[in-house]
Parts: structure tokens; sequence; C-alpha cells
């Protein structure tokens, strides 16, 4: 019966979730049976006057020290479930042992079934088609960051190449809200870190790979898709922006947002095949030149709304309007100079995770022809010197 109850409260989707849930269970199990038994010996001992007592006492001491551990966070996050399997075996050993002549064998019945339990539970998650909640995390976090880069690109092309109105297409519509799978996605990540400490080495991943780094990629995106959300909320105001800055300031920003987009793909790429991109730093660059253009391009804003206030565009109440009108445009140049600073965050944090994952360099197209050519040229010359 209990290795039965074991298989089915145990078995998880990913096999490090089964991994946590039966190396608790069994652990706790096996602590939960040596103590229950252990004070059920004490108490043995102690008189018929004094049994009911120590047995009392030690399940309410240790049941509510297990209890209150649970509220410390690095037990909980790891330790949670064997918590409460250790109150409830050593609850009821030390209670049935008030009653049962026989309960070393009970204990170690249950000890025996839990642990065959846990072992059909282990060997079939991880060799029958296995789900490696580490890989999970890597494959979300990589469709996270092209996900962003999407949402980034077309936000900014609806915004400066329709004006500002609704999105018609529904393929547009889809990437524009991809933003909100970030958002949505820490209690997932947090999860599935937890549950990829527990697994073995697997694939490209070693059994200390730094998990935790994941973590806190995935937090430097969410704080990148607060300011996309934002962005993405100017899309659908009334205010109308005027042509003529619409026109001057939209091929910059479109500009700006194409670089973060093509940082975020690559930094999606270098966590994908677990390599070294030489590229990033140039695209950082090329992203940080478009910041400063778009910053230089903003100090002129103030005479380009006199201008347009001489010719009385859009407004016949002189100044006033137009910088009321001007105010979308304004924040979405100030929320893409922001975007711009947090994607440096994530590529801060990318970079921590290749040093501590130890990422090899890749071979990009160039280097792959240049090294193919002075081999080539090796050759050529060792012939020619055997011939000589």
């Amino acid at each position: 019966m209990w290795a039965i109850m074991t298989v089915v409260v145990v078995f998880e989707y990913t096999v490090g979730a089964t991994l946590y849930k039966c190396i608790n269970r069994a652990t706790a199990t096996f602590l939960a049976g040596s103590l229950g038994v252990g004070v059920h010996w004490v108490a043995g001992q102690s008189g018929e006057k004094f049994e009911p007592i120590i047995l009392g006492s030690s399940v309410f001491l240790l049941a509510s020290a297990a209890t209150f551990s649970r509220f410390i966070p690095t037990i909980k996050a790891r330790f949670d479930y064997g918590a409460m399997i250790f109150i409830l075996t050593f609850s009821l050993v030390s209670l049935s042992g008030y009653r049962v002549d026989e309960l070393l064998t009970m204990a170690q019945n249950r000890v025996l079934t839990i642990l065959l339990g846990t072992s059909i539970c282990i060997l079939i998650s991880a060799l029958l088609c296995p789900v490696w909640a580490g890989n999970e995390l890597h494959l979300l976090v990589n469709s996270n960051a092209e996900k962003l880069a999407d949402s980034l690109e077309g936000c900014v092309a609806e915004f400066f190449s329709n004006g500002i109105g609704n999105t018609s297409n529904e393929d547009s519509s889809k990437k524009l809200q991809a933003y909100k799978c970030v958002l949505n996605s820490k209690g997932t990540a947090e999860s599935l870190a937890n549950f990829a400490r527990w697994e073995p080495a697997h694939g490209s991943f070693n059994f200390r790979h730094p998990w935790k780094q994941y973590l806190k990629i995935g937090a430097a995106m969410r704080n990148c898709g607060f300011c996309i959300e934002s962005l993405s909320s100017s899309i659908n105001s009334e205010v109308q922006v005027p042509k003529s800055l619409n026109k001057n300031l939209g091929d910059i920003c479109m500009r700006l947002s194409s670089h973060c987009s093509q940082v975020l793909k690559e930094l999606a790429a270098t966590m994908k095949t677990m390599r070294k991109y030489s590229t990033t730093d140039v695209l950082v660059g090329e992203m940080n030149f478009a910041v400063q253009e778009l910053q230089n391009a903003l100090k002129s804003l103030p005479n380009q709304l006199l201008q347009i206030g001489a010719k009385g565009e859009q407004t016949t109440t002189g100044f006033i309007v137009p910088l009321i009108d001007v105010l979308p445009l304004a924040t979405a140049i100030f929320l893409l100079i922001e975007i711009a600073a947090r994607i440096e965050g994530i590529v801060d944090a990318v970079d921590e995770l290749a040093d501590l994952a130890e990422f090899k360099p890749a071979i990009d197209e160039q280097s792959k022809q240049s090294q193919s050519t002075s081999d080539k040229t090796d050759d050529d010359t060792m012939k020619a010197l055997q011939k000589v």
C-alpha cells in the first residue's frame, strides 16, 4: 500500500521534481521512523505513568519544530515536502507505537516499501523519455529573450509606422503581447530552477550548473518587460503626434529598437548554443551609439516645437497644444532609452552566466574561412618545402 501511495504522490513531470520529492520523502521517512522508534523505546523504559507524557511531548515539540522550520526560505524552497512528510511519519509511528507491539517491524516495512516506490519513480522518470527541469528552464529563458525582442520591435514599428492606434493584424498583435509571457514567468522559472538543482549532469549541463543565474537573467528581463509594457500602452493613446516630429524622430527610434532587438536575439543565441559570440560587444556598441544619437536628437526637440507652433501645424491655439501632443512621443523616447539601459543589465547577467558555466567561444563563419585559408596556405607551403 505504501509503495503504491508513494508512486502516486511523488511521480512528477520533470526528473528534477521527481527526484526532489523522492529524496525528501525517503530521507524524511527514515529520520522520522528512526526518531519514532527511539522515542517509543525511551517512553517504554520510563514506565506507564510517564510513557504518554513523553510520547505526547515529543510529538508536540518535534512536529512544532518541523512546522515552523517550513517558514525559513531556504528550507521551504528545498525541503518543504520533506518537512511535511517528517511530521506525518513521526506522528503516525509514535502514536501507533503506543498501541502496536511490533513497532520496529512496522517502521522497517514502511521504509522499505517507500524506497521501492521512490526507486521505481526515479528509474521511470530518468530513463523513459526524461523531461529535465534544467533544460526546460534553459528553453524558457531563451524563449523569453526572443519574445522581448519581438515585442519591442513590434511596439516601436506600430507606434511610428501606423501612428498611434489599434493593431489590426493578428500576428503582430500576438508579438506585441508576447512580453506578458515574460512578466508572468517568474513562478515557473523559480520552480524549474529549484528542481534543476536536484538533477544529475545531463546533456550540456553539469551537476553544479549555475541555475540561480537564470533567475537573475529572468529578473533583468522582467525589468525590461515592464518598460515594454508601458511603451505598449502608448499605442492605444488617443493623442495624435505631429507628423513632422513623428517623421524626424521615428527613423532614429526605429533604428534604436532594431539594435536592441538584435542584442536580445544575440543573447538568446548565446544561451541557446552555450557559446560566447564576439559580435555581442559590437551590437551593444551600436545600440549605445543609437541611444546617443537619439539623445542628441531629443535636444533639438524644443526648436522643432517652436517651428511647429510658428507654422500652426495641427493647432489653432498656439504653443500649448503641440506640447501636449508631443507627450506620447517623448514618453516613447524616454522609455526606449530606459529599455536600452536595462538590456545592458541583461547582457551583464548573461556574461556572468557564461563565466560561471564556462561557455566556449563560438567560431563565426569569417573566422572559419580565415582559419581554413591559413590551413590551406600552410599545407601549400609544406608541399613546396618538400619539393625543394
